[in-house]
C-alpha cells in the first residue's frame, strides 16, 4: 500500500470515527467513503503494478 493510501485511510477513519462520537451521521459516512476510495486507489496501484511487472518479463524474454 502506498503511503497515500494508508493517509487516506486513516483521514477516512478519524473522520468516520469522529462522526460516530458526534452522531454526525454525514461525517461518519463521508469518513467511511473516503476508507473505501482509499482501497480503490490501492488496489488499482497494485494492479499496475503487477501489469507493469508483466511487461518487463515479457521485454525481458523477447530481448534473449
Amino acid at each position: 500500500m502506498t503511503d497515500k493510501g494508508t493517509t487516506d485511510k486513516i483521514k477516512g477513519k478519524a473522520k468516520e470515527v469522529t462522526g460516530d462520537v458526534t452522531g454526525d451521521d454525514k461525517q461518519k459516512a463521508e469518513g467511511f467513503l473516503d476508507q473505501a476510495i482509499a482501497k480503490v486507489k490501492e488496489v488499482a496501484s497494485d494492479a499496475k503494478d503487477k501489469v507493469e511487472d508483466v511487461v518487463e518479463d515479457a521485454k525481458e524474454k523477447l530481448d534473449k
